[in-house]
């Protein structure tokens, strides 16, 4: 699998649910050609329930799966972050920084950032989306400088950059023309953000997971990468709090 967290086409069946926390969470089946056994994860928003499958395995042992592993998916459930409603006054995290909403409907309609405080005018309808759109600009324009980065250090030309809004996927490499990354990662801290970048300039060369593929990855990468795969791990959800 050449992306972190690769994302498929799910098939929902009968569209069976299991309660979590007071909540009925939709399990969402996936038959996998290559799976020999299932796995099972909650989505990083709690949405979902999604269990990968053989072609071989009954639908109804999939779902019974899912119930057997109840009281850890309550667990996990219960770490997903409440979806935060953004407004004046509320803060979200900002290249690892929590930033300050500021507004004044006189000021500029276009988020400008001073210290740890983002100011923007116009009607209050629509801030969120307009605070949206300002992070996917600064994402995109440092994708493209940590790009330039990391392709110079692995002696390869530039790619072009595109964002992502998958659930789960934090960046993909799936042809050697194009380099996709979420656009949530710019509220992660610089590291974390360049790690992701990194790995997937990486898959330009090794189109793998091969001891060559991570050889080429701490060449390149500067910093400590389990430090930031841990921070993926543990934190990752977070970045789903905000704008949803």
């Amino acid at each position: 699998m050449i992306d972190w967290l690769k994302r498929s086409a799910f098939d929902r069946g009968s569209d069976p649910h299991i309660d979590l926390n007071d909540t009925p969470v939709p399990i969402v089946l996936r038959r996998h050609a290559t799976a020999r056994r299932m796995t099972l994860r909650l989505a990083p928003d709690g949405s979902e329930v999604r269990i990968t499958l053989p072609q071989w395995a009954r639908s109804d042992e999939a779902i019974a799966f899912a119930h057997a592993r109840h009281e850890w998916l309550i667990a996990q459930h219960a770490k997903v972050p409440q979806r935060q409603d953004l407004g004046p006054g509320s803060e979200f995290p900002y290249r690892g920084q929590a930033v300050r909403v500021e507004w004044d409907e006189r000021a500029p309609r276009r988020p400008a950032l001073s210290g740890n405080i983002v100011r923007l005018g116009g009607p209050i309808a629509g801030l969120e989306s307009r605070l949206k759109k300002w992070l996917e600009r600064e994402a995109l324009t440092l994708f493209e400088r940590d790009m330039a980065d990391y392709t110079a250090n692995a002696a390869l030309p530039p790619v072009p950059v595109a964002l992502s809004r998958a659930q789960k996927r934090w960046g993909s490499c799936s042809e050697k023309s194009r380099i996709r990354l979420n656009w949530r990662l710019i509220q992660a801290p610089d590291f974390v953000r360049r790690s992701v970048v990194a790995h997937e300039v990486a898959h330009l060369v090794h189109f793998d997971h091969s001891p060559a593929f991570y050889a080429l990855l701490g060449n390149i990468y500067e910093d400590d990468l389990a430090n930031a795969d841990q921070w993926l791990k543990q934190q990752g959800r977070t970045l789903y709090a905000a704008f949803g």
